[in-house]
């Protein structure tokens, strides 16, 4: 049986990010067969391993998920919040054995897709700066936005933790003081889309992420509500970071279809036009 390192199978198993198990196991939180366990050390499924005390389900053939979630304003990025405030986490489905891990995270005023995942390897990838990973966000800004700024935005700007700029700037829709734009950046370091537009002298009033990598928000998702991602999505998403397919098998029994969904509209309205 092959072995693995220890911070490769609690991320896959989605105990966390892969960098957040190193951590566990340099914090001695994490044991392999009752022995604590350091950095580089391996495994094999066979092992019984825990972290925190608790059990670490492990299956020879696991399955990867992925849910879309609609995050509206208001909602924080994190299991739980001291403050008693609404998270990202708090609506979605129970993985018995296992948690979900968030891809990114979105600041509190921002809203739009947010993935989650089981598999913690891949998180990791679709985070990291090196994969440069695209994210879109739609933007309405303040103000009147000229060409020389956009330009500026495209080609660079050095802001107070490092460069930074759009891979790519489209208008989209506006009339008065308040314009639409569609942007596309590779990185999600904190606020970095509206310190870029502030950058410029431009307030941006509402923030949307729209698409992360592969993956759309489907406009059937509304706010504060999540939706599978399909095997092939999954695996199309798994391979933008040279990650191999794996089984799938979806977590209700009712599964979201949207080309049912709206199927069944069109039904409707024909129905209600021949009365």
């Amino acid at each position: 049986m092959s072995e693995e390192r220890i911070q490769k199978v609690l991320a896959q198993a989605g105990a966390g990010s892969r960098r957040e198990m190193e951590r566990a196991i340099e914090e001695g939180r994490v044991m392999v067969n009752g022995e604590s366990v350091k950095l580089g050390d391996k495994m094999t499924l066979s092992d019984e391993l825990t972290l925190d005390g608790k059990s670490i389900k492990l299956e020879s053939k696991a399955v990867r998920r992925v849910l879309i979630y609609n995050k509206p304003e208001g909602e924080i990025c994190t299991r739980k919040d001291p403050e008693g405030r609404h998270t990202v986490f708090d609506k979605l489905p129970k993985l018995p054995g296992e948690r979900w891990v968030a891809v990114g995270r979105l600041d509190i005023n921002t809203s739009g897709l947010l993935l989650f995942t089981n598999d913690g390897e891949m998180a990791n990838r679709l985070m990291h700066p090196s994969r440069q990973v695209e994210r879109e966000y739609a933007v309405r800004v303040l103000g009147e936005v000229t060409q020389e700024q956009i330009d500026t935005m495209c080609e660079g700007v050095q802001l107070e933790d490092g460069f930074a700029k759009f891979t790519d700037v489209q208008f989209f829709d506006g009339r008065g003081a308040n314009q639409w734009f569609h942007v596309v950046i590779m990185e999600g370091r904190n606020r970095e889309v509206r310190r870029l537009w502030e950058s410029q002298g431009l307030q941006v009033s509402r923030l949307k992420r729209v698409r992360y990598g592969s993956v759309f928000l489907d406009s059937e998702v509304r706010a504060g509500t999540w939706q599978e991602l399909p095997k092939k999505e999954i695996d199309k998403l798994a391979a933008s970071v040279e990650l191999p397919a794996m089984p799938w098998k979806s977590i209700v029994k009712n599964k979201f279809d949207p080309l049912k969904r709206k199927m069944e509209k069109q039904r409707t309205r024909r129905s209600v036009g021949k009365r």
